[in-house]
């Protein structure tokens, strides 16, 4: 008779509707920190820039933060796209990162609000280092089980291109977040670059055209 950690978790029809599901609500919830100004805060045209200007920092933030669950929304579907089968403790690494997910909304707006503090930035850089790292405990758990769906000559370079994206996105956020020794600014715009060049693929790479994961992203 099987017992019922052998049976739970098994559907990833139910994992990804869920983390779909998050990952809407986590994306629409970063908008609710951007407040509409008060009308008597804006006594004339000039005035009235001045109230948008002071909002920059909220708008930064959020932007940034919607670029950041863009691009771990797409990894996560990435890894999907070539996982077949799941159990129960793949199902709750799948949730404790679904965990780190519904808070990137607070810990934008703790950043949106102290901005110019490093102690921000430090919090905003855990919360996505974290989600990076449960991102890849999570393709390595599915791989090392065999539920990934490959042939033998197409798994390896798949693998490959999803190891060297985490590892590439953890060591530039690293980077990113340690220049607010430097400055806070210059901290948030380099993070916003290497959000758009995730994102955009600004920066060109060398594909190997016999590759399967030529086209990871």
């Amino acid at each position: 008779m099987k017992i019922y950690n052998q049976i739970a978790g098994l559907r990833i029809q139910r994992i990804e509707a869920i983390s779909d599901g998050v990952f809407a609500i986590a994306l629409t919830l970063l908008v609710l920190d951007i407040k509409v100004p008060l009308y008597n805060l804006a006594g004339s045209e000039v005035a009235l820039m001045q109230v948008l200007w002071n909002l920059a920092p909220s708008l930064v933030s959020y932007f940034l933060s919607f670029m950041t669950l863009g691009i771990y929304w797409s990894a996560h579907a990435t890894q999907f796209h070539y996982i077949a089968k799941s159990d129960r403790h793949l199902t709750w690494i799948n949730l404790f990162f679904l965990l780190f997910v519904s808070t990137i909304p607070f810990t934008t707006a703790f950043l949106s609000h102290f901005i110019a503090y490093k102690f921000a930035i430090g919090i905003y850089w855990l919360n996505i280092f974290i989600l990076g790292g449960i991102l890849a405990l999570h393709w390595q758990y599915a791989d090392k089980h065999r539920f990934v769906s490959l042939d033998e000559q197409d798994i390896v370079p798949v693998r490959n291109a999803i190891k060297k994206r985490i590892i590439e996105a953890q060591t530039l956020y690293t980077l990113g977040a340690l220049l607010c020794f430097i400055s806070t600014s210059l901290s948030i715009i380099v993070l916003v670059l290497i959000q758009l060049n995730f994102a955009l693929a600004l920066v060109p790479r060398r594909r190997n055209p016999h590759s399967s994961a030529a086209n990871i992203q």
